[in-house]
């Protein structure tokens, strides 16, 4: 295997939107395969089709290309070892499924699901692991033949089960757990490779397609263990070298402790939502590549290139992986605090948009008023989409203001600084925040008032808040007419 080109494969069922365990896995094979200049694959699992929604495929491309991973070989970008999806590739294998049969390594089942059901529950009763008992244990080839032919005259359509050898341990090296044994007596019994519907089951395709196309690395999350000595049975049974497998663990809730469900509601899991928040891309690649692998040093903010030169499959962790929402926020911000000023101004605009804060077919001044609002912000947003809450003031009308806030504004001079400030921009000959500011340096000068008391007073009467962005610059985009309302709707609280 170590002479082989790296060839490494994400394969999604198109059963949901992408989730971040599926993204973590599909960035953990993105960054072996271009570490070690191998190839990507995508291969979409889609033999469920009762599962799969109408846009899950289209869901999962979409934001693989959203968080800035590219593939080599696709269902939009076909190579060799193509098709690349599952449901293409029946005629593949069902020849298959018919060279085990006809060397009796797999046979015909028809025991029905309520057979099926109540051998479980007879196990179950026993205290027994349910599996499956061989169905026509102890008949000859004849009576065999006599049973399944009295099952097809009774219309019954059959499974098709292969044959787990007994009393055999099936063991690999896992990149990230190390050696692990399974005994074949606990695999659950001769298990189905074909359905009754003709299509494969996961455990036989995903075989033959990582076979077929030349998988070399299967990396994959912790809960396909299980899966692994079945397929390995299948391997075997062809005769096939099976790939190097690292399964990385599971993760978990920070705020809970529990492993990261879809059922769990308290925290966002699906790319999707970030993306409609407003996170960007790079910094969701950034965290996600976090989970559950760990650089050398303390540093924890590095780009695509960066990350791909250091990614080493060595540092995935045996530990669950801890999905922090308030340490995503924190990364998210960091890259907020330096992307580029019309990056941010663009995803907060589209923001505004979808709240109907502006028109969704801004003018020219709008969009320019759109963009010093963002600007006033983009220090202290950890997504775009907190444009929305931060920026209430200037649409909504005003808040009521809290004890704090009237504590401020019971000293004697507030009054006194409020009206003066009231004047004095009523009588701007141009409302900019270079002017404002320089109205406030008046006001100082002709009242001796300056420091907390002479802002304080300014801010609170005017954004109805104690503590936020530059104050002239937010006074402005609030524009002269609604802070001269605010001042006034103030002074009238307080008396004055």
């Amino acid at each position: 295997m170590a002479d082989k080109k790296i060839r490494v494969r994400y394969a999604p069922s198109p059963t949901g939107h992408l989730h971040i365990g599926n993204a973590r896995t599909a960035l953990f094979n993105y960054l072996f395969a271009r570490h070690n200049n191998g190839t990507f694959v995508i291969r979409i699992e889609d033999t469920d089709l009762k599962r799969n929604i109408a846009d899950g495929e289209k869901s999962q491309l979409d934001n693989l290309t959203w968080l800035g991973m590219d593939w080599d070989e696709g269902p939009d970008k076909p190579g060799e070892y193509g098709p690349y999806r599952q449901s293409e590739r029946l005629a593949i294998y069902k020849p298959l499924v018919q060279e085990l049969l006809d060397k009796g390594l797999a046979y015909e089942s028809f025991m029905t699901e309520e057979e099926l059901t109540k051998q479980r529950e007879e196990q179950k009763a026993r205290g027994e692991a349910p599996r499956y008992v061989y169905e026509y244990e102890g008949m000859n080839a004849e009576e065999i033949a006599a049973k399944q032919s009295q099952a097809r005259a009774a219309g019954l359509e059959p499974v098709v089960r292969i044959r787990v050898p007994q009393n055999k341990t099936y063991e690999f090296d896992d990149i990230v757990k190390g050696h692990i044994s399974f005994e074949s007596n606990t695999i659950g019994g001769d298990f189905v490779i074909q359905k009754r519907d003709g299509m494969p089951t996961y455990n036989f395709a995903v075989v033959v397609d990582d076979h077929l196309m030349k998988i070399t690395h299967v990396l994959r999350g912790d809960d396909h263990i299980a899966n692994t000595p079945k397929q390995l049975v299948v391997y075997e049974a062809f005769g096939w070298e099976p790939p190097v497998f690292g399964h990385m663990t599971l993760i978990i809730n920070t705020e809970t402790g529990k492993k990261l469900s879809k059922r769990d509601e308290s925290v966002l899991q699906f790319i999707e939502q970030y993306r409609s928040l407003g996170y960007l891309p790079d910094a969701m690649f950034n965290f996600i590549t976090l989970l559950g692998w760990s650089p050398v040093g303390e540093k924890e903010i590095f780009n695509r290139k960066e990350l791909i030169g250091m990614f080493d499959p060595k540092r995935l962790s045996r530990s669950p992986a801890s999905f922090d929402a308030k340490k995503l926020e924190w990364i998210n911000n960091q890259y907020v605090k330096n992307a580029r000023e019309d990056l941010i101004a663009d995803s907060s605009l589209k923001q505004l948009i979808k709240a109907g804060r502006i028109p969704a077919d801004p003018d020219a001044k709008t969009i320019e008023w759109a963009r010093k609002l963002t600007n006033l912000f983009k220090q202290q947003m950890s997504f775009t989409g907190q444009i929305i809450k931060l920026s209430e003031i200037f649409f909504d009308d005003p808040a009521t203001l809290d004890e704090a806030a009237l504590k401020e504004l019971a000293d004697e001079s507030a009054p006194v600084v409020l009206n003066a400030f009231a004047q004095k921009i009523k009588e701007l000959p141009l409302f900019d925040a270079t002017e404002i500011q320089n109205a406030i340096y008046a006001i100082q000068h002709e009242t001796g008032v300056r420091g907390r008391k002479l802002y304080m007073p300014i801010r609170i009467a005017t954004t109805r808040e104690t503590h936020g962005p530059e104050l002239a610059a937010s006074v402005e985009l609030l524009g002269r007419t609604k802070a001269l309302m605010h001042l006034q709707k103030t002074l009238a609280e307080i008396g004055k």
